[in-house]
Order: C-alpha cells, then structure tokens, then sequence
C-alpha cells in the first residue's frame, strides 16, 4: 500500500515544558475539546478541532501528570507531583475542590456517569472520590502491585484499568470487590492504555509493541512490531480501520488496524513523543511531545456530511469568546486570566 501523504499539523504552542498526556472530550452539543498535561503545571484547555487556546488551569505547585475532561466537557480534572488531584470548572477555570494524597499523583480519570472521580500514583493505591461528596473520604481499592501510572473505566463503571511504572502488564479491576480480575500480560511496563470509544478494544503500548486486546474477554486479537519503542498508541474511534502510535524516534506513525502496515509518517516534533490521542470524530488526532507543543494532524479530507458539521465549529468558537475570563482574542492576546485559575 502507497504511503499516505499527510497534510501540515496545527502547531499548538503554549507549554514550557513536556507534554505528557492528551484527552479529549466526547463530541458535546458545542463541540469537542482537548485537555493536555505538562510537567509545566499548567494543564491548558484547547477547541479539539483547530487547537486554539481557550484557557490555562493555574493552581497546581509541580509537574501535572494527567488531564481529564468530564463528558460534557463542563468540568476538568489533574493529577500532580505536588500530592494532589485537582477538580476544575472548565467554563471558568475557578478550582472547584483539591483532593491531597500522601505522595505525587500521577492518574486521574472521570467515571463513564461523571459522578465519580479515580485517582493512582506512587502510593500505590487507587482511590474513588465521590464529587456529590467533596468532602467525603475516598473509597481505596487493594494496593496496586507498583506505582500506578495510568487509570480508566471500562464496562459502565463496574471495572477499573491501570498499569505500573515499574512492573509489567495492564491490570483490570473489580469495583465491587475491590480485587484484580484479570491482567493482560505485556513484555515489559506498559507505557499507554486506551479503551476505544466503542468499548469494544483496549490498545496498549510497551516497549516496541502495540497490541490490542478484546475489552470484554479479555483475548489478544493483534500485535504489532513497531520500529522504535513506544510511548502511546490511540485506535480511530469510528472505523477502527487504523491506529496511530508515537515514541522516542520523535515521529508520528499511522497504521493499518488489520495488517499493521505503515500508511503514514509525519515529522515535525523535535523531542520524543509522549502521547498520542485520535480525536473523537476520527477526522483528526494529536501528538503531545518533549518539545512541548501540541501537534494536530488531519486523517484525510474533511467531509461535512460526516459526524461533525461547520455548525459544530462555528458552536465552539462562539463557546470560546463566550467563556468570561478565560479567552483570547483573534490575535492570540489574554483578554483576561481566571481568578483563582
């Protein structure tokens, strides 16, 4: 198969520092929305389809390891090296509560219902928080076996994903018991994990593997050899025709999800990358790097017919100049900063 040429990226500029992971909104009645983390403290929120820069979520005193957005894109949360995870109005900026822990946080992620909020790092235990119930104590779940680098949900909450830093293998979760129930065996620590917007696929990094696995049994169903080792890979959400995944060679790859074959390359970030996240529409997907930029890359030709129409785009810019506080104007200049942001 001809290699596929790829389009100039959206360069989003902004970070200091690296960027270490990227998620974005579900598609919402305004649109969809990117959220990044960075070992400059500053996650910053982004329009997910052209990048532009809505607000920066100030608060946090070290690297910020983890950014998520809730469904509705209404409300943000970040895990850090400072011992805390942070909840954010993410129309505002205004921090809406801070849950401390005893040593640095690295994951956070929202439950499928919003109502919920998970939490792991280096003490090796993840934690519930109830956001009805701020104040409430969090529900701990068994001791992972190492330090907890990422965190998610899988089948309508009932199960909990993670991995460690140090030990190989992705774990799965048993909310209710609180126990391990399944883990998928990997050759070394996995350094990525993503459950694919239709549930049905968990995609893993390690080392120079891809491999995606089913969600609901728990069988491998392909793994592929890369070229360098990888940092994270992200299946396009609406085929699931092909995957892109990124690391330490500084490039982008895409790929064909049936064959593993090579179908793009782009060039571009001049340091390792991080994170790699496929958009929600499967029209585009980012790259977070060393270099701390953002880079945002076109799958192919945009057709308005397909899932997301202009309307959608002109709903967010007009949510962007909208957002009191916390916008820039067409020139890129900070109208104002958020309060307490």
């Amino acid at each position: 198969m001809e290699k596929k040429k790829v389009a100039t990226p959206l360069v989003c500029h902004g970070h200091s520092r690296p960027v270490v992971e990227l998620f974005y909104s579900p598609i919402t009645p305004d649109g969809f929305f990117l959220i990044s983390a960075s070992k400059d403290s500053h996650p910053m929120l982004r329009n997910g389809e052209t990048g532009d820069w809505i607000g920066t979520f100030e608060g946090h005193k070290g690297a910020v390891w983890s950014s998520c957005l809730d469904n509705n894109a209404l409300r943000a949360a970040s895990a850090s090296a400072d011992f805390s995870a942070k909840l954010w109005d993410a129309l505002t900026g205004d921090v809406l509560h801070s849950f401390e822990h005893k040593h640095i946080v690295r994951a956070c992620a929202f439950s499928q219902d919003t109502q919920f909020l998970l939490t792991g790092g280096f003490e090796k235990i993840l934690r519930v928080f109830d956001l009805n119930r701020l104040d409430a104590p969090p529900t701990e779940i068994d001791k992972s076996p190492g330090s907890i680098r990422t965190v998610t949900w899988l089948h309508g909450d009932q199960t909990i994903l993670s991995f460690c830093t140090d030990i190989g293998g992705v774990r799965l979760w048993d909310v209710r018991s609180g126990k391990i129930v399944q883990t998928l065996e990997t050759k070394s620590p996995a350094t990525s994990a993503e459950v694919s917007q239709d549930g049905r696929y968990i995609t893993t990094a390690d080392g120079s593997t891809v491999k995606f696995w089913d969600a609901n049994h728990f069988g491998l169903v392909k793994s592929y050899d890369m070229p360098c080792n990888i940092e994270s890979a992200s299946l396009e959400p609406k085929s699931g025709n092909k995957f892109v995944a990124g690391g330490e060679d500084m490039w982008v790859r895409l790929f064909d999800f049936h064959t593993g074959e090579e179908i793009g390359c782009n060039k571009g970030h001049h340091g390792p990358v991080h994170c790699v996240r496929f958009a929600p529409t499967g029209e585009s997907y980012a790259s977070g790097s060393e270099d701390g930029t953002i880079r945002i890359w076109q799958t192919g030709p945009v057709n308005p017919e397909e899932i997301i129409e202009s309307k959608s785009k002109q709903n967010v810019d007009e949510v962007t100049r909208k957002i009191e506080g916390f916008q820039i104007d067409k020139e890129g200049k900070t109208a104002e900063k958020p309060s307490d942001v």
